[in-house]
């Protein structure tokens, strides 16, 4: 880690670039948190000189495995500069890009370092707009096509459209490294979908693709699923068989070395045999006798080291009778193989004519429902219009109570009028009595038994009026309270 940041200091020295304190504070943190294999640079705002000079120093670099320059806000040509530093990098293998914005320029810069980059195995595009722009998408599917060491590739939130994913497919069809695809919370609709399958019908190593808030339908969806199910089989069968081919190999490899090591130990015997005869033929005629005891001892191990040659020539027959047997095995696993991939198709073919079937279907309900709604449409107009109907008797009501509530004020001063009038009729009578009373006293003393009880009858009908009106002023709050209140 210190030499790779003496390196960032002298090439920011010898171009002549400021070097920005965040990035210097972030590598002496890495080199004392995470060691001397992963660079992370997530959250820095690195201007275009920093990039370029980043780019440069990660060219020969060989310390880095993983590098993370997510939310760095990267402008185009900062992109391009250390894309194109990556490229001749043979150490890293994770490269993590996330939320950085990148488009048309960032797309064919990516789509150079998958063509040039031979060690890159994971990188993630997340939260970029590489699908807004078609042509810089085309370049960066043609890299990805060409690739031949990438296994994971996140492509999640990055605007892409179903003309982005036919591009995509045609790269799918090509590469044959890529087992891990993440092209979530994209707009591939029906048009994708149909696309990948597509692709998913010639692709054999992909074996996870996650395709989630893409509008695509669930039948295809479910295909989509079942060929990666098959790639997946395809895959741990083909490791199964190399496995045991490996084992088997091994087995004859050893059989082999070790028929090896019994014929040379053969062959020791018979030089060890022959140099033991050569030696008793130069001993003296005395023990002539002793040397023919011997040479027939020498001839019964003879006989049976013959015998042990033959045994072993007819072990290597049996291994070689094993290797041709493994030769067919190799051959029905072949047919086999070709036997399932023709099943497969017809199950496609089954399922592509299921979901037409099926497509046709929801057409039907899909009409049946529009005239359902056309239906709920008109009674919504219907009740619409006697919600109206009914706003204008409500207002018409108000009208009326409106004219009641004047006629009624109407009324009441009307009535006051008239109790003013009776009270003035009632002053006036009572002042004409008295003046009555003055003048004819006399006359008044002789009638006084009859004006009393007349005026008694008076008094007590302008009593009866006076209790009337005070009920009548009793009613009328009572009346104005329930206007109100109505």
């Amino acid at each position: 880690m210190e030499d790779f940041r003496r390196s960032y200091l002298r090439l920011c020295k010898e171009g002549g670039i400021d070097t920005q304190e965040s990035v210097l504070a972030q590598l002496h943190d890495t080199r004392t948190v995470t060691g001397l294999c992963r660079l992370d640079l997530s959250g820095q705002s690195l201007s275009v000189d920093t990039c370029g000079v980043l780019g440069r120093a990660l060219q020969n670099d060989t310390l880095f495995t993983e590098i993370i320059l997510s939310d760095c806000m990267l402008s185009e040509e900062g992109a391009k500069l250390l894309l194109n530093g990556l490229c001749s990098n043979t150490t890293v293998k994770v490269l993590d890009l996330k939320g950085n914005n990148m488009r048309g320029t960032g797309a064919e810069a990516l789509g150079q370092l998958l063509v040039r980059n031979k060690t890159l195995r994971r990188l993630v595009l997340e939260w970029n707009a590489l699908g807004m722009w078609e042509e810089g998408f085309s370049i960066f599917c043609e890299g990805l096509a060409s690739n031949t060491s990438l296994t994971q590739l996140d492509l999640r939130n990055n605007q892409m459209n179903h003309q982005g994913a036919t591009e995509l497919c045609v790269a799918l069809k090509r590469n044959s490294t890529l087992q891990e695809l993440d092209v979530r919370w994209n707009n591939m609709g029906l048009l994708g979908g149909r696309s990948l399958l597509e692709a998913m019908q010639q692709n054999r190593t992909l074996l996870k693709l996650e395709m989630a808030g893409n509008n695509i339908p669930s039948d295809t969806l479910r295909a989509i699923e079942q060929s990666m199910n098959h790639n997946a089989d395809r895959q741990s069968t083909l490791r199964d068989s190399r496995s045991r081919t490996q084992v088997l190999s091994k087995e004859i490899q050893l059989l082999k070395e070790e028929k090896g090591r019994q014929f040379l130990s053969l062959m020791d015997t018979i030089e060890r045999q022959k140099d033991e005869m050569g030696r008793s033929s130069r001993n003296s005629s005395i023990r002539l006798g002793q040397l023919k005891e011997a040479l027939s001892e020498q001839k019964s191990s003879v006989n049976s080291l013959t015998a042990k040659l033959q045994m072993t020539e007819a072990a290597l027959a049996l291994s070689e009778q094993k290797t041709h047997d493994l030769g067919e095995l190799l051959t029905r696993v072949k047919m086999e193989k070709t036997e399932l991939r023709d099943r497969q198709s017809r199950e496609i073919k089954k399922e592509q004519e299921d979901s037409a079937l099926r497509e046709a279907k929801l057409l039907k309900e899909v009409n049946s429902l529009s005239e359902k709604n056309l239906q709920l449409r008109n009674k919504l107009e219907e009740s619409e219009r006697r919600c109206k109907t009914q706003q204008d008797q409500i207002f018409e009501l108000k009208q009326e109570l409106t004219n009641t509530t004047a006629e009624l004020k109407l009324r009441l001063a009307q009535t006051e009028e008239r109790l003013d009038m009776e009270k003035r009729r009632s002053k006036q009578a009572l002042e004409d009595v008295d003046s009555l009373r003055q003048k004819e006293v006399d006359h008044l003393t002789r009638h006084q038994e009859e004006s009393e009880r007349a005026l008694q009858e008076r008094i007590l009908k302008l009593e009866g009026q006076r209790i009337q009106l005070e009920e009548v002023d009793k009613i009328i709050p009572k009346t104005n309270l329930m206007m109100n209140e109505i």
